[in-house]
């Protein structure tokens, strides 16, 4: 039997599960989800779905017509894919991207574990407690607005978010209720700010596929004090965490974040505790066999 493959037939009593995103084919959800049914008896199967923005619309009516138990929402549709739902969590309304979603008979119901899993990564991989730090965050996509939203829970000192495009960082930052710590800029001021920071997170694609030798910002910049995260997780260890250890900072990798918001999704969709260790070595083999 290959890696993370279901341990029973298939049958008309399986429930089926999947991934919607564009590009798809480089993601390990079907491998770790697979596994976690498997180990925990469910008669379930997950799949990987290559869905471009055209065809969400059509996608999403597919959840429902085919009925598929729940799906996860993966760049680039997080914020798109919520015009297509019955309901919104008020978290992922708050937080303005889904990344998962329920089917309970048809009506379907959006959620976001992006910020959840990095958070509860965050504090088991490093110990570093976000309340009182300063803290940047790199792009302004669905995965920044859930990391965003939980760190503002967690009672971040400041927050800031950057942006190639300045009027997205702004827009993020501006539509989380109740947040005075946040505030929004272009990667062009990061040289003004960095040395004040704790906390960087890169969540661009900058460092994988086909971005596997970039950085998201100019390394030299980086210093003993901070500590560098990146949601990243294939390639295990991007560029910006290597040049980042080179400069003596300490560095959060994003397999952590990916198994997290993964178990959540699953304890969403079959109300049972996910089976996390298994979860992470699935895909820890995976990555490590390329």
């Amino acid at each position: 039997m290959s890696k993370g493959s279901v341990s029973h037939t298939i049958d008309t009593r399986t429930v089926l599960y999947g991934v919607f995103g564009d590009p798809v084919a480089q993601s390990k959800s079907p491998l770790m989800l697979n596994r976690a049914f498997a180990v925990t008896g469910i008669n379930a199967a997950y799949a990987a779905f290559h869905v471009t923005p055209s065809m969400l619309k059509d996608a999403i009516a597919g959840v429902r017509a085919l009925g598929l138990r729940g799906v996860n929402i993966t760049i680039p549709h997080k914020v798109e894919v919520m015009a297509h739902l019955d309901a919104v969590d008020e978290s992922a309304r708050m937080i303005g991207a889904v990344n998962t979603i329920v089917n309970d008979g048809g009506r379907l119901t959006g959620y976001n574990t992006d910020g959840v899993g990095y958070v509860r990564s965050l504090k088991e991989e490093t110990g570093f407690n976000p309340a009182g730090k300063r803290i940047l965050v790199l792009g302004a996509g669905g995965a920044a607005r859930g990391i965003v939203y939980s760190l503002v829970k967690e009672k971040a000192k400041e927050i800031i978010v950057a942006n190639r495009t300045p009027s997205r960082a702004e827009e993020l930052a501006a539509s989380i209720e109740g947040a005075t710590i946040l505030r929004g800029m272009g990667m062009n001021e990061l040289v003004d700010i960095l040395a004040s920071m704790d906390l960087i997170i890169n969540t661009t694609q900058v460092g994988m596929h086909p971005f596997p030798g970039q950085t998201p910002f100019d390394v030299s910049l980086i210093s003993p004090h901070m500590l560098i995260s990146d949601i990243i997780y294939n390639p295990r260890e991007t560029l910006l965490l290597k040049e980042a250890q080179l400069r003596g900072a300490a560095v959060h990798g994003g397999l952590g974040m990916f198994v997290h918001q993964g178990a959540y999704a699953y304890e969403l969709w079959t109300g049972q505790s996910a089976p996390v260790v298994a979860m992470r070595q699935i895909v820890e083999q995976a990555l490590a066999e390329g």
